[in-house]
């Protein structure tokens, strides 16, 4: 998204996620102030990632601009929630206990690189969302998935064998994109 976000795109966004959600579920739960706001028409593109106690219950999102920021919020949580292939949909027992993050990205870049050694050396731990792609396997892995692979070689590794690759694989069909997030987390209550 080029488009800066006003103080309150935390609140708001993530309220929308919540707010979607519970509308699937049936259960009453307010829109959040601010859902009209005209810095939502603009396009944008976010992951919504939804944890349980900590542990991960489902995390969908666009990688590019499709949609307005308000329906990409709408459609990802509702996705989240109840279409990620990892998980069984999410049941009303577990509204009020799930957690809810909003990740508005970047538009993504392509990284230019000469070899595999190069590629790493051009990562920003913490900082890049990765977007990697070989023939017809592609994935990503959001910038905060660096917390728990801190590493460039493991951290490659694993997003070669999310796009169901070998950890090792490397050749010339080989493209990586990188991106940035603003991640806003739900405020507790």
């Amino acid at each position: 998204m080029t488009t800066p976000l006003p103080p309150d795109a935390g609140r708001v966004l993530t309220g929308l996620a919540r707010a979607a959600i519970a509308k699937q579920l049936r259960l009453d739960y307010p829109t959040p102030d601010g859902a009209d706001a005209d810095w939502l028409d603009a396009p944008g593109a976010v992951f919504v990632t939804l944890t349980q106690s900590g542990q991960l219950r489902g995390c969908i999102g666009s990688l590019v601009a499709h949609r307005t920021l308000r329906d990409d919020v709408v459609a990802n949580a509702q996705a989240a929630a109840f279409g990620d292939p990892r998980f069984s949909p999410l049941r009303a027992g577990e509204f009020e206990g799930t957690d809810i993050e909003v990740s508005v990205l970047s538009e993504p870049e392509p990284m230019p690189f000469t070899s595999r050694d190069d590629a790493l050396a051009q990562l920003r731990p913490g900082i890049d969302g990765v977007i990697l792609s070989a023939g017809f396997h592609r994935a990503t892995f959001l910038p905060q998935v660096w917390e728990e692979l801190p590493d460039k070689e493991q951290f490659i590794g694993h997003l070669f064998r999310k796009a169901g690759l070998p950890s090792n694989y490397w050749g010339d069909d080989v493209r990586i994109s990188r991106y940035t997030v603003t991640a806003f987390e739900e405020a507790q209550s």
